[in-house]
């Protein structure tokens, strides 16, 4: 079983604002552990020999150290592992992320976290709540991208149509002043016109205050009475159709990736589009050097980074000038790298995707706030 815990944006947004002191990033291949337990801890320990020798101060040295050594040493930890694990060290924490990604080794000691491959994690999480709707029972789902799928307990969840409306079944209609008003179809669409709008209403415990992705798996006319009454922002238009009562949860989990990969891929299209309306306005940039100075004053709304993009230099704090370097092979904390950082700390939604979903085939691409 693989286990992953993934930051939060606001996560992420405070780990870019750590600047000034020694800062260790370390990205570790896990995904081979199950084959070949503790293959990755030995990496990582390397890995670590590897930071601690690019730091200068002995005494500092010894405190990263005794930190890493209680990581290492820790056995339940190892144990349970995603496809990547990330470790972000400062001399008075340690911060560690198992991530579901597919991420490249290195390690980098710098004044600031190497944060770029995080990115990815929170771009397209893989994540989504599920829920699986009928007239005769409801459940909500968690799916992730590495592990089984978990049902989530719901307090006061209505178990089916009938039973919340108080009769042995749909098709028969309760005794009451109401009797001869809503029988038949009539009635039987109320009552699951009742009942969705309950289950929309008990789900608020549960998905306030969430961004999570919600797919709905259900067989009409039950998905639309739903939907009409749903008020979470985040259901996606795109469901799960046919009855769920049919349906194990795992087969819900593989029919959900699809409707996310469908989802994400379509929200790219939109900020490409987007990108290229706004282009003719000014409001678009991918010169490497212009984006660099718009990250720095806060001009960028969203900004597009290749994941492997490597652009070695610096960037002037004040005036947002850049300064390439010479390449090599050590990946090193680079212009690309710092532009996200500051992209971040100005508020900017900041998107880590493939070489070939950057507009321009360039390491970064920005929409810009306002023209220049």
């Amino acid at each position: 079983m693989l286990y992953s815990d993934i930051p939060s944006h606001a996560e992420i947004r405070r780990l870019a604002g750590v600047e000034g002191q020694t800062c260790i990033s370390i990205y570790t291949p896990t995904e081979d552990d199950i084959q070949d337990p503790g293959k990755s801890r030995i990496e990582f320990s390397n890995q670590v020999k590897s930071g601690l020798e690019q730091m200068d101060d002995p005494k500092e040295r010894v405190t990263f150290e005794q930190a890493f050594d209680d990581l290492i040493e820790d056995e339940a930890f190892w144990r349970y592992q995603a496809r990547s694990l990330v470790v972000l060290a400062t001399a008075d924490r340690v911060r560690r992320y198992r991530l579901p990604n597919r991420l490249g080794s290195c390690v980098i000691a710098s004044d600031r976290f190497y944060i770029k491959p995080l990115l990815r994690a929170v771009t397209f999480p893989q994540t989504a709540f599920v829920l699986a709707l009928a007239e005769g029972s409801v459940r909500l789902i968690e799916v992730t991208a590495d592990q089984a799928p978990s049902q989530v307990e719901v307090p006061g969840l209505p178990k089916d149509a009938a039973s919340y409306a108080g009769v042995p079944s749909l098709g028969r209609t309760p005794p009451g002043p109401k009797r001869g008003r809503v029988q038949g179809d009539e009635g039987r669409k109320l009552r699951v016109h009742e009942y969705v709008r309950a289950i929309d209403h008990t789900l608020r415990s549960v998905l306030a205050g969430r961004e999570t992705p919600l797919i709905l798996a259900a067989a009409e006319p039950t998905a639309s009475l739903y939907r009409m009454v749903n008020n979470y922002h985040n259901l996606l238009e795109d469901g799960i159709h046919g009855n769920p009562e049919e349906m194990s949860d795992d087969l819900i989990a593989q029919a959900t990736r699809g409707v996310l990969d469908g989802y994400y891929a379509q929200q790219l299209a939109q900020t490409r589009k987007q990108f290229d309306d706004l282009r003719s306005k000014g409001r678009a940039q991918v010169e490497i050097s212009d984006v660099a100075r718009s990250a720095t004053f806060g001009r960028i709304e969203t900004l597009l980074v290749d994941i492997e993009g490597v652009v070695p230099g610096t960037i002037d704090p004040d005036s947002g000038t850049v300064t390439l370097s010479e390449f090599n092979d050590n990946h090193q904390y680079g212009v690309v790298d710092e532009i996200a950082r500051r992209a971040l700390l100005t508020g900017a939604k900041v998107l880590a995707v493939r070489s070939g979903d950057v507009p321009d085939a360039v390491p970064a691409a920005a929409i810009l706030r306002f023209a220049e």
